[in-house]
């Protein structure tokens, strides 16, 4: 099964090409188990909207098929508990600020790289596809004290922040890339030898890790960030 990761964003006319790969690999697990539709476990961080952030995931995922939905929602500082897996057919994570959700995940993180190992479909929705790497960037707008991108997506912290993910995926991810201009962060990070590079997806756009060759869908592009004789050598690949 794969990995995948959308860079946020929400767009009606994009939801059921992001949406879709997911969910008919989670269909065909369930269906494996007798599901007549299959049964998307879905986790929130939140402090406040997290069920309405859990209604928009929901939405989203709808464009593409139906499905039943297990949601669990927790506050920030708070922790998922492993019955929020149990005996699912897919496995989606929410958006909101990264760091709290890398906490939340924390104590799961082995039961996600099992099930994801024995077939079972991720989705992480902005926050939710940061984590999933081995090397997770979870924030930060500045290196040395100098800005190498907007305060805004900082995530409540300075310095860039790289701390260990759920270790689904070898390559570090950035989201909001074109809208929120995070490339930058990428690339700085990769500049500096924190990590060796990355990945940064634009919002409405789903980045597909399965076995074969990454692929693309949805409205944007992904951003391929390497380090290279002299510098950061960036291109990129799209639907």
């Amino acid at each position: 099964m794969s990995v995948h990761l959308v860079g946020g964003g929400w767009n009606a006319q994009t939801d059921a090409a992001v949406y879709g790969a997911f969910l008919t690999e989670a269909a065909a697990r369930g269906a494996a188990l007798g599901r007549t539709d299959p049964l998307l476990a879905i986790l929130v961080v939140r402090d406040g909207d997290g069920a309405e952030h859990a209604d928009n995931l929901v939405a989203a995922v709808s464009a593409a098929g139906e499905f039943e939905a297990r949601i669990t929602v927790v506050a920030p500082g708070d922790e998922f508990a492993l019955t929020a897996l149990a005996e699912v057919d897919g496995i989606l994570i929410g958006g909101g600020v990264t760091p709290a959700y890398l906490a939340a995940v924390a104590p799961v993180a082995g039961e996600i790289r099992r099930q994801v190992a024995a077939g079972i479909p991720y989705l992480g929705f902005s926050a939710g596809a940061m984590i999933a790497a081995e090397r997770a960037l979870i924030g930060g707008w500045r290196m040395g004290g100098v800005e190498v991108s907007g305060r805004n997506a900082a995530e409540g912290l300075d310095e860039i922040t790289i701390e260990p993910g759920i270790g689904l995926l070898d390559v570090t991810v950035e989201v909001h890339a074109a809208q929120w201009g995070t490339l930058s962060r990428l690339v700085a990070a990769t500049e500096a030898g924190l990590i060796d590079g990355g990945l940064a997806i634009d919002e409405n756009t789903a980045l597909v890790v399965g076995e074969g060759a990454l692929g693309v869908v949805g409205a944007g592009s992904v951003w391929r960030v390497s380090q290279a004789d002299g510098g950061v050598l960036v291109s990129t690949f799209g639907a």
